[in-house]
């Protein structure tokens, strides 16, 4: 076995070729089994918030420090 990578043979490149594309393979179907469908009633809907009417703050009974 080779430690290196550098030194490494042509079987040693493809297995770690061979894992890396199991392992992207298995993060995909993972992502793909846990994606949730629109149908089950959780859909987020647009609500519209209207201005109510303006607040002024003219005073305050806290001392200003500058």
């Amino acid at each position: 076995m080779n430690h290196s990578i550098y030194s490494a043979d042509r079987s040693t490149h493809l297995k770690i070729v061979v894992v890396a594309l199991v392992a992207g393979i298995a993060v995909a179907a993972f992502g793909i089994s846990a994606h949730t469908n629109s149908d089950d009633g959780y859909a987020q809907t647009a609500r519209v918030m209207k201005a109510g009417k303006a607040v002024t703050i003219t005073s305050s009974n806290t001392s200003v420090v500058r």
